[in-house]
């Protein structure tokens, strides 16, 4: 039988996915499982995109501009401009989805072989991306003792080589809700100018920053306009995973004109999906307000409860909806498959996602867990119910 690739055999399974078998079968027996395993918002998708949807009038379902359609990318420019980007609709490739994005920006900067540093824990996708385009993945770990806070950036001049060509962040951060400062930016904007790097800056999460906290994005940073990369999505903005929307963002036309060949090569981003994303720039700021307050109540209960819990620690998040959290466990994949496969209480058990798969270096992240607050509160507290008992039994409990 002929083999599979050695690609193939390296890409990584989904830490947030690869326990869906286990889930399924736990609810053929009845269980009903809270899913904090995955970042799927219940809140309701914008009315104004489902409606551009059902308005449609369009009689053949045609292809779109390689780049995205000339409508969606202005509209797109009025959005990022009134967050002081100051960019044109020529600085915008339209994608399906973030992930898209994100591949494409390696693909366009990146030669196989050559390395970029990602502080970890990190989007455990990214992984699976650098190993499609043959690039080498350097982490710099971040700790939870102080809420997963930027490295120091003498930590990242210790990974920097000749085949150092690009660092990525994401913020506020998936997997751990961190959300970094102004000040660790500007840090980060004098690294990649003394070594001459790309900064890839994933900001899905860009709408949820909490406690009054402000988001700085490497585009608000002067003197880099040629360096900067910017990956989004309208999946956890306007709660429309299911879109498959996103878009590249530069100011580095080489880099653009590059980018183009390959978003050219993929033929184009889907059109009803636009025509949807074009409605969902005039979102008026009172979803994402209540969104926001919604977020910020699901967060406190669950980083509350968890704090609560014997042996338990987690930092307080500042972004995002996600958090990691410290268990008393010996061993976080096997903790959660269990959760799945042995345990419940009142017929109820949690899915979580374990760390280690949002980590890139050997052994780290084993007793912890990252978590999804994508529930309403009522599922929260039940979910924070089942895993306080589940500690409580779990054969493998380090003390």
């Amino acid at each position: 039988m002929p083999k599979i690739s050695h690609k193939g055999e390296h890409m990584p399974a989904s830490p947030i996915r690869k326990l869906t078998p286990f889930a399924d079968a736990a609810k053929k027996q009845g269980k009903r499982v809270y899913h904090l395993n995955i970042g799927q918002p219940d809140i309701e998708t914008p009315q104004g995109m489902l409606d551009a949807i059902h308005n449609s009038t369009f009689k053949v379902w045609a292809y779109t501009a390689s780049e995205g359609t000339l409508s969606y990318r202005e509209k797109l420019t009025g959005y990022y401009n009134k967050l002081r980007y100051g960019i044109t609709p020529q600085d915008i490739i339209v994608t399906t989805g973030g992930s898209e994005a994100i591949t494409i920006a390696m693909m366009t900067c990146l030669n196989p072989g050559d390395e970029v540093i990602i502080p970890e824990p990190f989007y455990a996708n990214y992984n699976g991306f650098a190993c499609q385009s043959d690039i080498v993945v350097k982490p710099i770990l971040s700790y939870i003792d102080n809420g997963f806070a930027l490295p120091p950036i003498s930590e990242f001049e210790k990974l920097i080589t000749e085949k150092t060509k690009a660092i990525i962040i994401c913020n506020p951060n998936n997997p751990t809700g961190y959300l970094y400062s102004r000040e660790e930016l500007e840090a980060l904007k004098e690294l990649v100018i003394k070594h001459d790097l790309y900064l890839f800056s994933d900001e899905a999460y860009r709408e949820f920053c909490y406690d009054g906290r402000e988001f700085i994005s490497p585009m608000h940073l002067s003197g880099i306009d040629n360096n900067v990369i910017v990956m989004d999505t309208v999946s956890k903005r306007y709660s429309a995973c299911g879109a498959r929307l996103g878009c590249l963002i530069t100011k580095n036309k080489e880099v653009l004109k590059t980018a183009l060949k390959f978003a050219q090569a993929r033929l184009s981003p889907g059109m009803l999906e636009q025509i949807a994303g074009e409605a969902a720039v005039d979102t008026p700021d009172s979803y994402f307000e209540a969104v926001n307050k919604e977020y910020t109540q699901r967060r406190d209960i669950l980083v509350n409860s968890l704090n609560a819990m014997d042996g338990v620690f987690c930092p307080n998040p500042g972004g995002a909806f996600y958090v990691v959290a410290q268990l008393p466990i010996d061993n976080a994949d096997k903790f959660c498959q269990w959760m799945l496969e042995e345990f419940s209480h009142d017929n109820r058990t949690v899915m979580m996602a374990p760390a280690t798969g949002f980590y890139s270096t050997a052994g780290s992240g084993s007793n912890e867990v990252r978590m999804a607050y994508v529930l309403n509160t009522t599922d929260l507290q039940a979910a924070m119910v089942c895993l306080e008992e589940a500690l409580k039994v779990y054969p493998g409990r380090v003390n």
